[in-house]
């Protein structure tokens, strides 16, 4: 395991990389060294470990925070294929084997939650708990569609679904300012803060006219394949204890679209307790004070 200091707030920060098959995976640890519980987080379809931030900040005074740039994305962008749950979450068993083994807890955000289920039945003896933020139950499959859907299709779903988030994949920015001005405008973001601001910073490679954002377009397609209900597919209970913490509001920050409804995480993952946030949406559960505040909340109160 190998990396730099990098500061961050007042929870010291870390930026590290983990061997894994095909080279090394970046993580972000939050934490005082070898000192608290070790936590393991997992960011979502396009997103990466700053997705983390405030989380690790407020966990990090007395656990270890450690999140991952999935296969793809961010630092581990330049990673090889092929993607999926079942690859990403062989790379989660690496990271926690750098860091001393498991069981650890593990929080999963949006995409994230599967990588972490997949985690979790495929090698449960590493997981002692799931905190699943807005993500993990598998997703409406809209009629028709089943797991070897083509690419366009699969595309069409997520940009349906994700909206500028993953059409923002298909582009490229000629400065930062543009891109910043383009997140700015989500209507999720209207409180611009801090940590949304190294969010989007970190996301953005490449040399100027052709920037483009570090999360790559097959890696988020392939991936998405990998969490709707298709035909046939049952509620399943999950092998450890779980909580689902959920939005209210959705993608785009809409009062009566969020991406789970009440009560539907319970139902596919019989067993797990799910617990609404109040006011926030798809990302600010995460990005947001309150929902940081929350997924502390949960972590802490788990055990």
């Amino acid at each position: 395991m190998s990396g730099a200091e990098t500061p961050e707030g007042a929870t010291p920060y870390a930026r590290r990389t983990v061997p894994v098959e095909g080279g090394e995976l970046t993580v972000g640890e939050w934490g005082r060294g070898g000192d608290g519980p070790l936590l393991l987080a997992v960011h979502g379809i396009t997103s990466s470990h700053l997705a983390w931030s405030l989380v690790g900040e407020r966990l990090g005074v007395d656990h270890r925070l450690v999140a991952v740039d999935l296969r793809g994305r961010g630092g581990s962008r330049d990673l090889p294929g092929p993607y999926g749950m079942v690859r990403h979450a062989a790379d989660l068993v690496r990271v926690v084997e750098a860091y001393g083994g498991g069981p650890v807890v593990l929080l999963g955000h949006s995409m994230g939650g599967f990588v972490a289920v997949e985690l979790a039945r495929t090698y449960p003896e590493l997981v002692r708990r799931l905190v699943l933020v807005d993500g993990g139950a598998p997703l409406p499959a809209p009629p028709g569609l089943d797991a070897d859907a083509d690419e366009q299709t699969i595309s069409a779903l997520i940009s349906a679904t994700v909206g500028p988030a993953f059409t923002r994949l298909t582009r490229t920015f000629p400065d930062r300012e543009t891109y910043l001005t383009m997140w700015r405008e989500h209507p999720s973001f209207t409180d611009w803060t801090p940590a949304v601001q190294r969010y989007v910073d970190y996301d953005l490679v490449g040399t100027a006219p052709e920037l483009h954002p570090a999360c790559r377009l097959e890696a988020a397609v392939r991936d998405a394949r990998d969490q709707y209900a298709y035909p046939g597919v049952k509620p399943s209970a999950l092998p450890v204890p779980a909580v689902f913490l959920r939005a209210p509001r959705g993608m785009l920050d809409e009062p009566d679209k969020p991406l789970y409804p009440a009560g539907y995480a319970a139902h596919w993952l019989p067993g797990t307790v799910e617990e609404t946030v109040p006011g926030v949406n798809h990302y600010t559960i995460a990005l947001g004070a309150g929902g940081a505040a929350a997924i502390e909340a949960a972590v802490r109160t788990g055990g």
